[in-house]
């Protein structure tokens, strides 16, 4: 099931249970284990509203998916706090879980948005630096996203899908092969495509450059006949 239908069967959920009181608006995105990679998944002390709203997914989970268990990543979440400031509230698009204070400081003090006063104005932060709300800060926009410095989390995600899916599109070719012995081109494309789309949606060109890849590798060679027939080696 993708996020999205999650989303609207998770709303449908909430109309029809009247003890599901949710104290905050929460979207879920649901990865399943082994196609995506390992991130950290620490506990957090998180506000009663938001963990009532998760144990409320967790009941309407459990609905569609009995025998599987929840494991909350709070690296790849974010959430929207209400700064108050003195001229008008301004919505700030923050990370769920941040585990390196120093780049947080750095963030909200020494970045594009000044959210917090450092009283020694450096462009690094040390251990006896000293913070204070900036209650005077002000944007044009009334929503603000406050990127973290240096590399994000959610870029590094995209390596290790990358990466992963690599490997996926190598084991599918290898075990279609080795069960079959020999196959056409096509019928291998076919093949691996379906069995990939469970995951994610392939490309057939890249497809193609992993076949070319795993001849290199001697997995498989090229009939020598029939260059668009390959043999499975043993």
């Amino acid at each position: 099931m993708h996020a999205k239908e999650h989303q609207g069967d998770v709303e449908e959920y909430l109309k029809n249970n009247h003890h599901a009181h949710p104290g905050v608006d929460l979207n879920m995105t649901v990865l399943t284990t082994g196609f995506w990679p390992s991130y950290k998944s620490a506990e957090l002390k998180l506000p009663v509203e938001m963990v009532r709203s998760m144990e409320d997914f967790k009941e309407y989970y459990k609905t569609k998916m009995k025998h599987r268990k929840l494991t909350w990543i709070y690296s790849l979440g974010t959430c929207i706090v209400t700064g108050k400031f003195e001229q008008r509230n301004i919505e700030l698009v923050v990370t769920t879980y941040r585990d390196d204070v120093t780049r947080l400081l750095h963030s909200l003090a020494c970045a594009k948005y000044k959210i917090l006063n450092k009283i020694l104005n450096t462009r690094t932060i040390s251990t006896k630096d000293v913070f204070e709300f900036n209650s005077k800060f002000t944007d044009k926009m009334r929503r603000i996203k406050v990127a973290l410095p240096l590399v994000d989390e959610k870029n590094k995600v995209l390596e290790y899908v990358d990466k992963d899916r690599r490997f996926a599109i190598d084991a599918s070719i290898v075990r279609i092969m080795k069960s079959r012995k020999v196959l056409g081109h096509q019928q291998l494309v076919a093949e691996c495509v379906k069995q990939l789309s469970r995951m994610f949606n392939p490309d057939f060109k890249v497809i193609k450059k992993h076949i070319e890849d795993l001849i290199t590798r001697d997995y498989l060679e090229r009939d020598a006949e029939n260059p668009q027939l390959y043999r499975y080696l043993a």
